[in-house]
């Protein structure tokens, strides 16, 4: 007998990102996998790039949707970490091999066999559908514990994909200690949260971004400094200045200027993703031994280590809380950059079958 629930959720079917109520089968709910109530799920510009297929790997129909806050309903015979009632969050990772050698130092966000939560196909050729939908099942291995102390479970979705993205990068390259200048370039989903979690590690933070945000950059988020990314004055006197940079811009830009903020040495980390390639000038690199690396979500245990920091310095994000039939109305605005700061589908309560 097929086991199989019946699910619903929004889908794109082509390159318009158009997203409309689709119904799909749930797959089974394997011995380590847990199944979940979707409550929240943060609308990310991933999103909107694959339903677009601004990318060109898009698998219609598509279901959006990584960065999701759930109750468990349903738990495999071998789960350990989960009991039905719990609370867990699911981000962009649906599977990795668990084997190779990214995987064994807790680095699965960079395993060649990575399955994305949506717009991918596992190893049983099952079709990864993602939160924009009222349940899912996932391994628990992928899956993570929300800390009870994180205030208001919307604001806490895009940590994510959002929180844990800039978290990571920070770490990994060394720019999460006291007394560090950091620059943010855009200030969206990603660089609203790089802000907070790097006036939590006790940085000095500036903002790279437009005008119109500077306010809200200092007296909301607590930013240190702002310069206006098209300003060539504000940017000439800030030269040399930062320790390192995370650039969080999705679009095309000019990232010459960013590399003369750096000091001797300094770091410009992307962890926007471009459709076309930006240009790269090596000289502005050699004559300051400075360097560019990028970063891509974070590994499982990075995941759980960023909540708890996050739940210990009271982080979330800012967030407008949206119905589902008020989605492509968010995705168009998402486009615009208007939205202050990461769109949040209230899924539970306002999702409806076909």
């Amino acid at each position: 007998m097929d086991q199989r629930e019946k699910a619903f959720g929004w889908a794109a079917r082509d390159s318009s990102g158009l997203l409309s109520p689709f119904s799909f089968t749930l797959r089974a709910n394997g011995e380590e996998d847990i199944t979940l109530k979707v409550l929240y799920c943060g609308v990310c510009h991933t999103d909107l790039s694959t339903i677009k297929n601004e990318w060109g790997n898009a698998q219609y129909p598509v279901v959006p949707g990584h960065e999701i806050i759930g109750v468990v309903t349903d738990i495999g015979l071998k789960v350990s970490n989960f009991k039905v009632g719990d609370i867990a969050g699911i981000g962009y990772i649906a599977f990795s091999c668990l084997s190779c050698e990214n995987c064994s130092s807790n680095f699965e966000n960079y395993c060649p066999k990575l399955v994305p939560f949506f717009n991918g196909t596992l190893p049983d050729e099952t079709t990864t559908y993602g939160g924009f939908s009222n349940k899912i099942t996932i391994n628990e291995h992928f899956s993570v514990k929300i800390p009870e102390n994180l205030p208001l479970p919307a604001g806490t979705a895009p940590l994510l994909c959002g929180g844990i993205t800039v978290y990571c990068a920070l770490k990994n390259y060394g720019l999460n200690r006291p007394g560090l200048h950091l620059g943010v370039v855009g200030l969206g989903g990603l660089g609203h949260l790089a802000v907070k979690f790097a006036k939590a590690l006790g940085m000095k933070v500036s903002v790279v971004s437009s005008g119109g945000k500077r306010e809200e950059a200092m007296k909301i988020l607590g930013a240190d400094s702002f310069l206006v990314r098209g300003n060539s004055e504000e940017i000439k006197a800030a030269q040399g200045t930062m320790d390192g940079i995370i650039d969080t811009v999705p679009e095309v830009h000019d990232i010459v200027p960013l590399i003369g903020l750096l000091k001797t040495h300094g770091k410009l980390l992307m962890v926007g993703s471009p459709d076309k390639p930006l240009e790269l000038p090596v000289y502005p690199l050699m004559s300051g031994g400075k360097s560019i690396g990028g970063s891509m979500i974070g590994g499982v245990k990075d995941m759980q280590e960023m909540l708890k920091f996050a739940a210990a310095h009271h982080i979330t994000a800012e967030v407008e809380v949206v119905p589902m039939d008020y989605v492509n109305t968010a995705m168009e605005r998402l486009e615009k950059g208007d939205v202050r700061y990461r769109f949040v589908i209230d899924v539970a309560e306002t999702i409806e079958a076909e």
